[in-house]
């Protein structure tokens, strides 16, 4: 009897364990106008017999790609989702210090909007041609820095069913090009963020009622900048504050998103 039992157990066990996830990563090379971009794909292989899966793209906030960015694509593979954390610097660019990350985003955001959406669309393309994912099932996440940089890949029409903003720039040089929006949009943002003031949201939420866009935008109370940032502090009153109440709220938010648009 106690070995019928025992058996059982060991049976038990192997099916909890076939069950249980079975996270792949690996660093994916591609590239943009001859420059080398090395981006993170993550995966969970027990999801592999299921067929085709929808792809989500994670860009980074303005330090590149860290641990950190790598964890969120974790969070979506683990979500049955096939996720790429984009590499908009490059190969090797990442920025030591705050410092020279507003000098490395700047190059972006301040100088060359175009180089932004021509890296961002680079990334969606290596996505799009990752084995086993839905070409027809994209979507695109960023914070901070890359909350404006899936913003703007949505802007050029491409082909993304939805993008989801974190804490992310609103601004855009050419609001106008957000008539050629596809994808649903969702921005998720700080009521109180100090870096993209009213202004900044007001002109969003014009752009996207002229463009006649499928549009949400969230606003956390009592949040700043980067509250899904566990490394940002707990002082508000810098202007970036760590917010677990909104950094939760927010994640499922996106997971509603996507079950509707994906």
């Amino acid at each position: 009897m106690v070995q019928v039992i025992a058996l059982f157990i060991l049976i038990w066990m192997a099916g909890v364990s076939q069950a249980e996830a079975k996270l792949v990563s690996q660093t994916v090379s591609y590239k943009q106008g001859g420059v080398e971009l090395e981006g993170y794909l993550s995966y969970d292989d027990s999801h592999s017999a299921a067929g085709a899966r929808p792809g989500v793209l994670v860009v980074h906030d303005w330090l590149g790609l860290t641990e950190k960015t790598k964890k969120r694509a974790d969070a979506l593979a683990q979500l049955g989702y096939i996720a790429f954390a984009a590499d908009i610097y490059g190969k090797g660019v990442r920025p030591a210090n705050q410092d020279a990350a507003a000098k490395e985003a700047g190059k972006y955001r301040s100088g060359d909007r175009k180089l932004l959406r021509e890296r961002a669309k680079a990334a969606l393309k290596a996505l799009g041609e990752t084995k086993g994912v839905d070409k027809n099932r994209l979507a695109a996440i960023g914070y901070c820095f890359g909350g404006g940089a899936v913003l703007e890949l949505a802007r050029t029409g491409a082909d993304v069913k939805a993008v989801v903003s974190f804490h992310g720039n609103l601004d855009t040089p050419a609001p106008a090009n957000a008539k050629t929006l596809k994808a649903h949009v969702l921005a998720l943002h700080g009521a109180d963020d100090p870096f993209v003031p009213a202004e900044q949201v007001n002109a969003f939420e014009t752009e996207m009622r002229s463009a006649k866009a499928d549009w949400s935008l969230i606003k956390y109370g009592n949040s700043v900048h980067s509250f899904t940032d566990e490394t940002a502090g707990t002082d508000p009153s810098q202007g970036q504050a760590y917010n677990p109440t909104a950094d939760k709220r927010s994640w499922e938010a996106m997971q509603d998103f996507f079950k509707e648009t994906l």
